[in-house]
């Protein structure tokens, strides 16, 4: 922290004046946003949304689809989802790339003269830095890069930069290039950072990763200029941006656990945006004159994650039973209603690859199956399992509905809620035995959760592979991962399919996980906020006016 404050301290008086005024900003901001009745400030976007979940802001870090969002808003990647497809991508921080014949490079070109809000240029030195450190700190996000060559050793020999506005990504396999772009170059993982702010925080050798852990230092339209856990974050437009300035000045996330508080300062004008609304609340609002109801289909999973290390969820039919205990046909007509639709496959709706909604939905309440399966595994009369669970609204129920069912077949599901941090640290560690929540993948392509949810490359347990949940639920099955490794290098597209057709039936029949609903992003929005923009992988602050 010395380090730190020193920086902030030595620069120029122009620096504190910036920090001096940016406090008063969001001073501002938070008493306009406050005051009950009141509108929101006109330059200023603000939202309620329960932001338990973030950690950090480092790329090479958040894995949580929250901070996911901020960085996005705060941090160009070479390229986009185009919003009017997000099968498709468009230039972003690169302007065009070049494909060579075989695939196996991929040449970004740049944007000249952009500056870093700290006022450094941006450089093809930025970008390589920024790509490299993500693998070299050897967090969860490295898989993001690992699983396409990118290792330790060798990425600096693959990603390379001939000038100072080119970047060159030289791939050890012909991978499908529109999945490297989407899966890499529209990621996180290639946030253009500032190299010269962050290193000159660095601390014992961290490349900088305790410095943003409580900011960013990106070029991007917006940035983070406070964050308070458990209370707010900031952000400011970036007045030194490349591209078109955003429309509204400022973003206010005010951090609010309860839909139920969220649903009343968005009625009150408190608040531009709620994030996290029931049913009960969507239903209400749809008839209000003041604010919208806007929703599309994400590509985030809400799943029953089961610790296959040992106990009874190591058994290929309990974890088989425990499909036939989720009512998908009430739950989707009651508490999801409008939040998800009922899905049992880790491809998603819209996935390349992807099984149609009735093949990738094959279950339903059956309590004489289960019961079945269970006695055929050993557990004529159940077993007792903890069950844990986040602070989303539905949580709750749907783990109270699978309880109640369980316990109709002698399986005796004890439930524990805490904040999102909680579970996720408790996921990541292996120290659950099952755990409801949520996981969004990056790509529109069966490979994005397949290589996340399925494969594993290392199940060791000081293997640490925390990105990867397959990982988390002590998971592996060598002869899927190989399967998944074939689809992925398959030129065929119908043979690909198949393929993913075929790794799709085998873990909704011994995976880890008891897919349960692919949601809805769904927002409560005021009238008087003008073109709310997002798809399943991004949502578009800058767009937003008023």
């Amino acid at each position: 922290m010395a380090k730190q404050d020193q920086s902030t301290e030595t620069r120029a008086p122009r620096a504190a004046r910036y920090l001096l005024s940016s406090v008063a900003a969001v001073a501002a901001v938070c008493a306009a946003a406050t005051t009950a009745g009141a509108a929101t400030p006109k330059n200023a976007l603000v939202m309620a949304w329960n932001i338990d979940a973030i950690s950090t802001f480092d790329p090479a870090q958040v894995g949580e689809v929250v901070t996911n969002e901020i960085l996005q808003n705060t941090c160009d990647t070479l390229v986009d989802f185009d919003p009017a497809d997000e099968r498709k991508v468009v230039p972003l921080f690169a302007e065009r790339w070049d494909v060579s014949p075989d695939r196996k490079e991929i040449t970004f070109h740049l944007r000249k003269g952009a500056k870093f809000p700290s006022g450094n240029p941006v450089t093809a030195e930025d970008v390589l830095w920024s790509l490299r450190r993500v693998v070299k700190l050897n967090f969860g996000n490295a898989a993001t890069l690992t699983e396409y060559g990118f290792t330790k050793d060798t990425v600096d020999e693959r990603i390379v930069a001939p000038d100072a506005n080119t970047v060159v990504f030289k791939l050890d396999k012909a991978y499908p290039t529109t999945l490297i772009l989407q899966a890499i170059a529209a990621n996180r993982v290639a946030a253009v950072m500032d190299m010269k702010a962050i290193m000159a925080n660095e601390q014992n050798g961290d490349l900088g990763n305790k410095y943003l852990g409580t900011r960013t230092a990106c070029v991007g339209p917006y940035k983070l200029t406070r964050w308070n856990a458990g209370e707010s974050i900031v952000l400011e437009a970036n007045e030194g941006y490349w591209g078109k300035a955003p429309a509204l000045k400022r973003v206010l996330i005010r951090h609010v656990a309860e839909a139920g508080t969220q649903r009343l300062l968005l009625g009150q004008g408190d608040v531009d945006v709620a994030r996290d609304l029931t049913p009960e609340d969507v239903k209400d609002l749809e008839a209000s004159k003041d604010v919208s109801i806007l929703k599309v289909l994400r590509p985030q999973l809400f799943f029953w994650n089961f610790n296959v290390a040992d106990g009874p969820f190591s058994k290929e039919k309990v974890r088989l039973a425990m499909r036939y205990l989720i009512d998908y046909d009430g739950l989707g007509k009651t508490i999801m209603t409008y939040l998800g639709v009922p899905r049992a496959s880790f491809a998603q709706l819209g996935a390349v690859g992807a099984l149609d909604e009735k093949e990738g939905q094959p279950f339903k309440l059956d309590l004489d199956k289960a019961k079945q399966l269970l006695t055929e595994a050993g557990y004529p009369n159940g077993f007792e399992a903890s069950l844990i669970f986040g602070t989303l609204p539905h949580s709750a129920p749907i783990a109270q509905s699978v309880q109640q069912n369980a316990s109709k077949i002698g399986v005796k599901l004890s439930l524990e809620r805490m904040a999102n941090a909680q579970l996720f640290s408790k996921v990541r560690g292996r120290e659950f035995q099952s755990a409801m929540l949520a996981w969004q993948t990056g790509v529109p392509d069966a490979h994005g959760n397949a290589s996340r949810l399925v494969f594993n490359p290392d199940n060791r347990a000081e293997a640490k592979q925390t990105q990867y949940p397959s990982w988390r639920s002590s998971y592996q099955d060598l002869a899927l991962n190989a399967k998944i490794d074939e689809a992925l290098l398959e030129a065929d597209t119908a043979k690909r399919d198949a393929l993913y057709a075929e790794i799709q039936k085998d873990v909704m029949a011994k995976g880890p996980m008891a897919f349960m609903f692919q949601m809805y992003n769904i927002a409560g929005v005021r009238k008087d906020l003008k073109d709310w923009s997002w798809t399943g992988f991004k949502t578009y602050y800058a767009r937003t006016s008023k």
